[in-house]
């Protein structure tokens, strides 16, 4: 799907069938990190399809056996790959260059490059100082064993350092400072790394993993359950007995985005697991819930905030901090849109509300994606409430669910 702008209608508004899922990013990227340190002992089924996973997985073959000299690794947009490849490269035996996309230039990471200089990595900053690309000498020889990072920016720089502990000479202890922003990815990694026989001690706000070997095991990799939100909204916002089966979601879940199957139950959305796997049916909304609280699961707000604009739910949200350094500044992108059918999010302190008395039919409305996948996918939806709608750039949904439209040509959406 290469045009420049798509169309999207669905006439009947009707919703009902079955949709099967890529495998989780999430796991799949860690997994991937996983098995490259095993040395041969970890295994992967289901592996994602999504580009971000599927450009991880052809980077580190590449870095396996690097060339003389310096070797550009170019993660083009993919965020996950850049936090672990940073940690990752310096224990490979080759000089790297890890680049992106001009937005991924602008992401930080100076917070992960101060804690793996500490632990003694050879990093060094090929234009702006905190920010990529980086200029890595792999082969790391272990300084510290210990090092302080703030809890409250990215998980995954805590991801990223607890991955490659294991494999460190003298190991890692992780000293997290402040609060903890999306502890079920950080809970995720400790019980992926779990799996394959790595032990790990959670004590108050310190992490610690000895050094020590992988056990040889064959990794399972869930469904997306951030992709599995999308078919939430679609629920919510379709006509009064839609329903969607989504095969091979656990309820006992390692992904914190599971935490939609309890946030929709506020918007008439309930979920039920059965033998053939996760049923979505919509049900009466029954529900006064006002504040929801996304700081375990940020991935979730924008097709949380669409819905309850077209809804016309007036409902608060907090912890949206890590928003604005996504793929774009997500609070802001999300401001411009909705504000394209009449909706506001204003900005009080670290609480956002939304307010929808003038929320109305827009006659001809493109939302724009800003190269953010989940901009795309959080405003599909809305083809179910307005005639039609116009999304800008859609092939951005490769990132992390590529076959996201002809999913929706299937449930009977018609994209021109």
């Amino acid at each position: 799907m290469n045009q420049q702008v798509i169309t999207l209608t669905h006439p009947a508004k009707k919703i009902q069938g079955k949709v099967q899922l890529t495998g989780s990013k999430s796991e799949s990227n860690r997994a991937l990190i996983i098995q490259s340190l095993s040395k041969g002992q970890v295994e992967i089924a289901n592996l994602s399809e999504a580009a971000d996973t599927v450009t991880l997985n052809r980077v580190l073959k590449i870095a396996s056996e690097p060339q003389p000299g310096y070797n550009t690794i170019d993660i083009g947009p993919a965020g996950t790959a850049m936090r672990f490849l940073t940690a990752y490269l310096n224990l490979v035996k080759g000089n790297f260059i890890l680049t992106g996309t001009e937005r991924m230039q602008q992401r930080p990471i100076g917070i992960l490059v101060d804690a793996m200089k500490e632990i003694g990595a050879e990093i060094h900053y090929e234009k702006k100082v905190g920010y990529p690309p980086l200029k890595i000498e792999g082969g790391l020889f272990q300084g510290k064993d210990r090092v302080k990072i703030k809890g409250n920016i990215s998980s995954q720089y805590i991801s990223a350092l607890l991955l490659i502990a294991p494999a460190l000479k003298k190991g890692l202890t992780l000293e997290i400072e402040g609060e903890l922003t999306s502890r079920p990815y950080v809970s995720m990694t400790l019980d992926m790394l779990k799996s394959v026989g790595i032990q790990y001690e959670w004590t108050e706000n310190a992490i610690k993993i000895a050094p020590q070997a992988f056990e040889k095991q064959t990794i399972y990799v869930e469904p997306d359950w951030s992709a599995a939100s999308y078919w939430y909204a679609i629920v919510a916002l379709a006509d009064a007995d839609a329903s969607i089966v989504l095969p091979g979601l656990r309820q006992h879940s390692l992904q914190g985005d599971i935490a939609i199957t309890d946030i929709m139950e506020h918007f008439g959305v309930y979920s039920s697991f059965e033998s053939d796997g996760l049923h979505l049916t919509k049900k009466e909304i029954n529900s006064d819930k006002t504040l929801f609280d996304f700081k375990e699961c940020p991935d979730l707000a924008q097709t949380v905030v669409v819905v309850a604009a077209a809804l016309k739910r007036d409902v608060s949200f907090t912890g949206l901090e890590t928003l604005k350094i996504k793929e774009t500044d997500r609070i802001a992108a999300l401001q411009t849109e909705i504000a394209k059918f009449g909706a506001e999010l204003i900005e009080d302190g670290d609480t956002y509300h939304l307010k929808t008395a003038g929320v109305y039919q827009p006659e001809d409305v493109t939302f724009e994606t800003y190269e953010d996948h989940r901009m795309a996918m959080a405003f599909a939806p809305l083809a179910l409430v307005f005639d039609q709608i116009k999304i800008a750039e859609p092939q951005v949904v490769e990132k992390s669910y590529p076959d996201f439209w002809k999913h929706l040509q299937a449930q009977a959406f018609i994209i021109d």
